[in-house]
């Protein structure tokens, strides 16, 4: 007799084991493998197996593209899960689904930072998807589906629908969660008619505006493939190695500043590709979709960090470093027209070019589109709790401040993990310890009864839980910003 956990799903049986009192298994397809003539279609359902399928290892790492992630290849199964559960001989756990983010250009499940350890044991069955990323998932080609990614994320929850209930959880008690690209990939899954009925619940923290127009879309396919010496479609670039293709993305996100007279917008934000408005998989962005009562409203858990953009600006080494110029450049890219540019100069001006550009930044391209979505689900009828992350991070002197990912190790309980580590310290804070346990607990709750802790946000009085080391409800913080985007939905790229 087996000492290791077994369960049986619709496909076979997988083996995985037990660490930490938990049964975790990894690695187990919820689609075929993505190559040969499968490459850039839509996700096929997985093969069944004889026999028991060992379940231990995290499945190989999708090819990624972008400054952040790099992995070598490692196999080819890449659309697979991990499932984590505190019981798999239970019955009716609630079910947290976890996509990863990562610019829509990386994304991989198997980041210790994204251990379910800590959200098993307060009872939660956790589960963690690899899905398409870069042009794999979202290069817009000839003869191939639009948003392969999101198809990806889609089946990922029809497996979750078929089978958790032989792993403890209740199909129906189903909360996706993401940040980042992560999140918004489920902003697009709200809207999606295929993905009804999958998920009751979501957490999104870090919504990105992130969303290009066809017209844009295919002329960002035609660059990448003319780098290749190819065309823009599936048939030519299934020609192309993955890898080599992921890495010609990440070098065509080094020149994207070249094509800033055509590309407007998207040069400036530095990923070459990202989801489509395409009419059919993805037929709107989701602001306007749940405003105007094209998508329900379900429970929502949403927020962001103070300073999203200071990251980027670390990373990139540019801090303290920004001119005028450069903030010229972003208030006339990224205000909303007509007089977003000037409003801001008004609402703050002692403001630093720095300091400007940082705040149109992080408004543009997650903090607004994460508050405006809070508004337009509750506006779809659905309820929404809205927090703000203000802990900074002591790393780097703390000019890190509270920065773009500092929720994730905090939702996560995994301050010991490498990133953990380097963001909160070894051992961590107190203050960042307290902050972790009660994000862990919103999500918990969340997840389990839609309730997060606070009060639910509604238009006219905008209650936020700001977290910090003495964490508050109070009116949305960023009122000055939230008056200059009242009105104005986060657009798609287009050309010009």
């Amino acid at each position: 007799m087996s000492e290791q956990p077994r369960v049986r799903t619709a496909e076979g049986v997988v083996e995985g084991r037990r660490l930490r009192g938990h049964a975790v298994f990894r690695g187990i397809p919820y689609a075929q493998p993505p190559v040969g003539a499968l490459r850039f279609a839509a996700p096929a359902p997985p093969r069944p197996w004889e026999g028991t399928r060992q379940a231990v290892e995290f499945g190989p790492v999708v090819p990624q593209s972008g400054p952040v992630h790099h992995s070598s290849p490692d196999g080819t199964e890449w659309l697979t899960l991990n499932v984590c559960t505190p019981d798999p001989g239970a019955a009716g756990l609630p079910v947290l689904v976890w996509i990863p983010g990562g610019g829509y250009m990386a994304a991989d499940s198997s980041d210790p930072q994204y251990d379910p350890a800590a959200l098993a044991g307060a009872g939660l069955v956790v589960v963690s998807v690899n899905y398409r990323v870069g042009a794999e998932g979202f290069a817009f080609l000839e003869g191939a589906p639009p948003n392969r990614g999101f198809l990806d994320q889609i089946a990922a929850l029809q497996w979750v629908r078929r089978n958790i209930a032989s792993f403890g959880g209740d199909p129906d008690q189903v909360t996706v969660a993401g940040q980042s690209a992560g999140a918004g990939s489920i902003a697009a899954l709200l809207t999606m008619e295929r993905a009804r009925g999958l998920f009751r619940r979501a957490i999104t923290h870090s919504v990105p505006g992130l969303h290009c127009t066809r017209a844009l879309a295919e002329q960002v396919a035609a660059v990448l493939a003319e780098r290749l010496g190819t065309v823009p479609t599936a048939e030519s670039l299934a020609a192309v190695d993955p890898w080599r293709l992921a890495e010609e993305v990440t070098a065509l996100c080094v020149d994207l500043p070249n094509h800033r007279e055509s590309w407007g917008r998207l040069a400036q934000a530095g990923v070459a590709i990202c989801p489509v408005v395409d009419g059919e998989v993805l037929t709107e962005t989701p602001w306007p979709a749940l405003t105007d009562g094209r998508a329900d409203g379900i429970d929502l858990l949403v927020g962001h960090t103070r300073d999203e953009f200071r990251l980027f600006s670390v990373m990139t080494g540019r801090v303290g470093r920004f001119t005028e110029q450069d903030a010229r450049t972003a208030l006339d890219l990224f205000a909303p027209a007509p007089d977003g540019a000037d409003a801001y100069r008004a609402a703050s001006p002692q403001a630093t070019p720095e300091e400007l550009l940082e705040t149109v930044y992080s408004d543009a391209v997650f903090r607004m589109p994460s508050m405006r979505l809070a508004e337009a689900n509750a506006v779809a009828g659905g309820t929404s709790f809205l927090f703000e992350l203000r802990l900074t991070s002591p790393a780097l002197g703390g000019v890190l401040g509270a920065c773009h990912s500092l929720d994730v190790p905090l939702a996560f309980g995994t301050l010991d993990s490498p990133i953990g580590t380097q963001l909160f310290g070894a051992p961590p804070t107190p203050e960042a310890v307290a902050v972790s346990r009660e994000l862990q607990q919103a999500w918990v709750r969340f997840a389990t009864t839609g309730e997060a802790g606070w009060a639910a946000y509604r238009p006219d009085r905008q209650l936020t839980r700001v977290l910090d080391t003495e964490s508050t409800t109070v009116p949305y913080p960023e009122q000055a910003s939230r008056r200059i985007w009242e009105g104005h939905d986060p657009a798609p790229f287009d050309l010009g």
